[in-house]
C-alpha cells in the first residue's frame, strides 16, 4: 500500500511539473485521436445519414457488417492494415508504416462502423415529417440533409464523442502501426505498457491518471449532450 502511495504521489509531482516526456507522450496521443476521428466523422456521418434516408438493396446485410465490426478487436485491424503498409505490402513504397499517419489510418478503420451505426440510429429516430416537410418547401437533397442533421445533432455529436473516447484509450493498434517510437508515436496506452513492463511505474501511473481525467471528461460532455437531445 505504501508503495502505491509513494508511486502516486510521485505520479502528480510528474504531472504538476509538466515533464517534457510526459506531455510529449500525451501530445502524441491527442493528435493523432483527434485526426482520426475528424477523418472518420467526416465519412461516418454522411454514410450514416444515406444509410438511415435510403431504402436500397443488402441494407439489413450492411448494418449487420457494420454493427459486427463495432467488435472487432484492434489487434485485428493492425493486422489487416500491416499486411498493406509493409515493405512488402501494396503501400509499401509510401513508407507508412511506424508512423503517426498509419495510426491514424488504423484508427480510422476502427471507429468508422461505431460513428456509421449511430448516426443512421440518431436519423432514424427523427421523424420523417421533418424531411417531407422540407422537400415540400423545395429543399434539395444537401439542404434536406442539412434539416435532418440539425434534427440528430446531439445524438450525432455523441456518437463521434464516443469513438474519440474509443481511440483514446485503444492500444493494440497504436502498438502494432506506430512501433511505440518515444517521441514520434508513442502514446499514453502504449507508454504505460511500456514503462510497466520496465517496471517504472511512477510515469505509468501519471499517464493512467492523465488518461482517466480525458475519459472523465468525455464522458461528462457525452452525459450532456445526451441529456440535451431529451429536451
Amino acid at each position: 500500500m505504501t508503495f502505491f502511495l509513494d508511486s502516486f504521489q510521485s505520479a502528480v509531482l510528474l504531472i504538476l511539473s509538466l515533464d517534457r516526456e510526459l506531455l510529449e507522450i500525451i501530445g502524441v496521443s491527442l493528435n493523432v485521436s483527434f485526426a482520426s476521428t475528424c477523418i472518420a466523422s467526416i465519412m461516418g456521418i454522411p454514410l450514416g445519414l444515406y444509410i438511415a434516408l435510403n431504402e436500397f438493396p443488402l441494407k439489413r446485410f450492411v448494418l449487420t457488417v457494420l454493427n459486427t465490426l463495432l467488435a472487432l478487436p484492434t489487434v485485428v485491424i493492425g493486422l489487416f492494415v500491416y499486411s498493406f503498409i509493409s515493405r512488402r505490402g501494396l503501400f509499401g513504397p509510401l513508407d507508412l508504416l511506424y508512423s503517426q499517419k498509419a495510426m491514424v489510418i488504423g484508427q480510422v478503420i476502427l471507429i468508422i462502423p461505431i460513428i456509421t451505426v449511430f448516426t443512421v440510429a440518431a436519423v432514424s429516430r427523427i421523424d420523417d415529417r421533418y424531411r417531407k416537410t422540407a422537400l415540400t418547401l423545395g429543399a434539395g437533397a444537401l439542404q434536406t440533409a442539412w434539416v435532418i442533421i440539425r434534427e440528430a445533432r446531439f445524438s450525432i455529436v455523441a456518437a463521434v464523442i464516443m469513438a474519440f473516447g474509443r481511440v483514446i484509450a485503444e492500444v493494440g493498434i497504436s502498438m502494432m502501426l506506430g512501433g511505440n517510437a518515444k517521441g514520434f508515436t508513442r502514446t499514453m496506452t502504449t507508454a504505460m505498457a511500456l514503462e510497466y513492463d520496465k517496471g517504472e511505474f511512477v510515469l505509468s501511473i501519471a499517464l493512467g491518471i492523465v488518461l482517466l481525467l480525458v475519459s472523465f471528461t468525455v464522458n461528462i460532455f457525452f452525459n450532456y449532450l445526451q441529456g440535451r437531445s431529451k429536451i
